[in-house]
């Protein structure tokens, strides 16, 4: 088992923690690269639609008779062949949207954890809470914590004084463990997060 260091909000250390094996040994490109893939083509709208034919405006008429004015027979000025027709097996709107096997989305939550351990860009609170939310109160935070990239604040319940003083900084995002994702732990440079949350990430995902 590999130790991390956990501070309080002031950066002074409070104790060595072991983590889980798991959660520190499985660095896995292809796991992390597959629950990316999954989770941006989830998020797609897929509403590129063209109109066919029949959904195109017009061609209620014949433009001229069936025969005797030497022209090709046609039907219907909407016709796909015609200037203003409509498209032939163009794009419909489609759900790209698929879901991942359990043990491999846990597999990737494990490994994108590992990749932050390797990186020593894992910080480890003994808690986290603000009195107030106030935007400057977590910056001064996260600045004493030596954070000066943007940052994935992770937490195992809802804490609302946390949340609403990150909403304002760009390059800080706070989330619950039940909102947890790879795209978010690889997207932002630093994981924050608590000795509860940790707690809660080795009994789901340390095993």
């Amino acid at each position: 088992m590999a130790s991390i260091t956990m501070v309080n909000m002031s950066n002074k250390k409070v104790k060595s923690v072991e983590l889980p094996a798991r959660l520190v040994s499985e660095e896995k490109a292809h796991l992390l690269h597959t629950a990316v893939v999954n989770q941006l083509a989830n998020k797609r709208a897929g509403t590129a639609a063209t109109k066919s034919k029949a959904e195109a405006r017009g061609g209620g008429k014949k433009p001229w008779r069936q025969k005797g004015t030497g022209r090709a027979r046609a039907g219907s000025n909407r016709s796909p062949l015609w200037r203003g027709g409509g498209t032939t097996f163009g794009p419909q709107p489609r759900d790209y949207s698929y879901t991942l096997p359990k043990k491999m989305k846990k597999a990737a939550l494990a490994a994108a954890f590992a990749t932050k351990v390797s990186e020593k860009k894992l910080i480890l609170l003994d808690t986290l809470s603000l009195a107030e939310p106030k935007t400057k109160m977590m910056s001064a935070m996260l600045e004493k914590l030596g954070v000066n990239e943007s940052a994935l604040v992770l937490l195992a319940s809802e804490n609302k004084n946390v949340s609403l003083a990150s909403r304002n900084i760009p390059s800080v995002k706070v989330l619950r463990m039940q909102n947890i994702n790879v795209y978010d732990f690889l997207r932002y440079r630093y994981l924050v997060t608590t000795q509860e949350a940790l707690s809660v990430m080795e009994e789901v995902y340390g095993k």
